[in-house]
């Protein structure tokens, strides 16, 4: 089974299933001598982690990393690293053989296989993004005055206003109103066996200027990758997106936000904005009504969505500075 890893100088491999005995990641490319501190890995893991409210699965995870190799007395090695996350709370009994969910990759992932762990999804449950939060991490500490921001943009018809702050509510607003709000339609979801998706808006400072591989690996070619990779994720918007097709192209112009930081898929050194859009999750009836399954991804995806595009920007810089420098060091 291919397509377990992702990125070229700085590349992640992941490993584990839902219910199996952990989910890990192996990465490779890392320089040498990062400062490297557990804890702030372990709060980075708790953002994503399940069990934290009542809009979420009642999975509960402390999901709390333990790094068997490339780390020495706090620094990176330059080695490869290995970080695992150990599952401790899942219920196998609650899945069948025969139960394939519609918009799962159940069915496909026996067509294509012959075989699959059926229990929690196996390796294509959400729970895998453990390891891209992970990898998310490693990739900060390589450019550390990037910072990428994601926030809940829109859960079902419910549209976040307009960001103005860094602060975000237990569902990912920015605003608390329209938060309230979407607090009572997910809790809704719950009881009815119902999920709902949504949009994640995304702006990245900090981005250094001139990343981005044209023709085949353009930085949006891989965001959008990075991104359309992601359990639940139906599409990916740069800048003004698909409004942009209604502008003419005097107006279009007339901003350079509309082209989300990149102009010819190379950064230019303004903040990247993009938004995400996920589909409801497939756990429906009386099964999400047991409440071990998120109404919605949105809460628990936005350091997803942030890591992931932290891991591309990172690759790109080494990649660059391997242009610039006949190397890849820090």
């Amino acid at each position: 089974m291919r397509g377990n890893s992702f990125g070229k100088l700085f590349s992640l491999t992941s490993f584990g299933e839902s219910h199996g005995a952990a989910i890990g990641v192996v990465l490779d490319g890392v320089p040498s001598g990062l400062t490297f501190d557990l804890q702030a890995l372990h709060n980075e893991l708790k953002r994503r982690a399940p069990g934290q409210s009542a809009f979420t699965t009642a999975r509960k995870e402390d999901d709390a990393p333990e790094v068997l190799s490339g780390i020495f007395e706090g620094k990176t090695l330059g080695t490869p690293i290995c970080v695992i996350v150990k599952n401790t709370d899942q219920r196998s009994q609650d899945y069948k053989a025969e139960d394939y969910r519609p918009g799962h990759a159940d069915k496909t992932t026996e067509i294509k296989f012959g075989i699959r762990d059926y229990r929690g999804g196996g390796r294509s449950s959400g729970r895998e993004t453990i390891a891209r939060v992970i990898a998310g991490y490693f990739a900060s500490l390589i450019l550390p005055q990037m910072k990428a921001f994601a926030w809940s943009e829109s859960i079902g018809t419910f549209k976040n206003g307009p960001v103005t702050t860094d602060e975000r509510t237990i569902l990912g607003f920015t605003d608390e109103e329209v938060s309230k709000k979407v607090e009572t339609f997910l809790l809704d979801c719950k009881a009815q066996g119902e999920s709902s998706g949504g949009v994640v808006g995304l702006k990245v400072t900090g981005a250094p200027a001139g990343l981005g591989e044209p023709a085949f690996d353009k930085l949006k070619a891989d965001l959008a990758k990075a991104m359309l990779s992601l359990p639940g994720c139906l599409g990916i918007e740069i800048g003004a997106g698909f409004a942009g097709t209604q502008m003419p192209g005097s107006e279009l112009s007339k901003d350079s936000k509309n082209f989300g930081g990149m102009e010819g898929g190379i950064t230019n050194g303004e903040d990247l904005l993009l938004r995400v859009a996920f589909k409801a999750p497939s756990t429906l009836g009386d099964k999400a009504k047991a409440g071990r399954h998120d109404p919605c991804l949105l809460p628990r995806v936005l350091p997803v969505v942030e890591a992931m595009a932290k891991i591309v920007i990172a690759d790109h810089h080494l990649r660059q500075r391997a242009y610039l420098t006949g190397g890849i060091g820090a």
